[in-house]
């Protein structure tokens, strides 16, 4: 039995901030979940970090359930989440459904998590009334990168803000155990953490949110100096491996 639930997630909410791991693998898996982090998501971002994308659109439903089921081979402790992939859920609320339940019933996901505001709220709720628990993502939301104009920090003007804490709570309201807000200003990241009674996980979104959220690469050094500006470096993993190759190269050349 895991140590992790959805709702041991949300009961931290208001005593404990935490922290969660984005992996993409069975070893980047194992190396968090023997960290003690408590949520473990498997993104769509592997497809940047890990295929060589230039964004999430590429990824697909097939590529989700692989990595997310080789991640959940190497978790035993922490909640394992599914980012839901482009295309897997836009279509219609019964491929959003079947598509969901596949993540859970193939790969062994405890949850998925989709991108969207107060428009997604009456799916979040089909997805929660059939048995799924979701994560709801907000802020920017890679899947939308087209349309939002790039890569581009969000909730920047009032008009935003109100929209954002209209999105927030109809979220709540639909059922989601947790939201991520992804590159928001400090200050709204704050509100946001004040105004729901669910825990409001950030990532470039301020030291104020309920939880932190990084990728697996970006925060073990493996991306260089592609990762984004807001992602913080807790090592030097990708120097580390470099050496290693290069130790390698020249003892065979000797």
């Amino acid at each position: 039995m895991k140590m992790w639930t959805c709702s041991k997630i949300a009961a931290l909410k208001g005593k404990q901030r935490f922290a969660c791991v984005t992996a993409s693998d069975a070893v980047s898996g194992c190396i968090a979940d023997s960290a003690d982090i408590p949520l473990i998501l498997v993104g769509d971002s592997l497809g940047m970090t890990v295929l060589g994308f230039s964004s999430t659109l590429p990824v697909t439903m097939e590529m989700m359930l692989h990595h997310t089921a080789a991640v959940v081979r190497g978790v035993k402790n922490a909640l394992v989440v599914a980012d839901m992939p482009f295309m897997s859920y836009q279509t219609s609320e019964a491929d959003a459904i079947r598509n969901a339940g596949r993540f859970l019933q193939e790969a062994g996901a405890d949850a998925v998590k989709i991108e969207g505001g107060a428009f997604r709220a009456p799916l979040v709720r089909a997805l929660v009334q059939n048995g799924i628990p979701v994560l709801g993502h907000i802020g920017l939301t890679p899947q939308s990168v087209l349309t939002m104009g790039g890569f581009r920090r969000q909730g920047k003007t009032p008009a935003a803000v109100r929209q954002l804490l209209k999105d927030a709570k109809a979220l709540q309201s639909a059922g989601v155990f947790a939201v991520v807000v992804e590159c928001v200003p400090d200050e709204v990241g704050k509100l946001l953490s004040e105004s729901l009674s669910v825990p409001v996980i950030g990532i470039g979104a301020g030291s104020a949110c309920d939880a932190q959220i990084l990728v697996f690469n970006d925060l073990v050094g493996l991306t260089g100096d592609q990762k984004p500006s807001f992602a913080g470096c807790f090592g030097n993993a990708g120097q580390v491996m470099r050496r290693a190759c290069e130790q390698f190269r020249k003892s065979v050349e000797k």
